[in-house]
């Protein structure tokens, strides 16, 4: 993990419960406190990259959403054994 926004996503939920979310912003603040607004585009890149490798999870109001398919207002997780698949195969709401 050189990459310093997966650093700090992963520095932030790790010590979280499972099931915790963090924002995008607290990410970007994690990876440069005075800049951060500079860094919300590249999050959201990161954060779908890594949703679509399965170490991550996208969610919009509470509940898992595709890497390739969401928009507007999101959080970040990690993923619980119960929330299956969420990959380009295989998007939200369809078996």
């Amino acid at each position: 993990m050189s990459d310093p926004i997966e650093t700090a996503i992963f520095d932030l939920l790790t010590p979280l419960a499972p099931g915790k979310s963090i924002s995008p912003e607290q990410a970007a603040r994690a990876a440069d406190p005075e800049g951060w607004h500079r860094w919300l585009s590249r999050v959201r890149t990161v954060s779908v990259g890594l949703a679509r490798e399965g170490r991550l999870v996208i969610t919009r109001h509470g509940k898992p959403a595709d890497p390739n398919q969401f928009k507007g207002v999101y959080r970040l997780r990690l993923p619980l054994p119960t929330d299956g698949s969420l990959t380009a195969a295989e998007p939200a709401g369809e078996p």
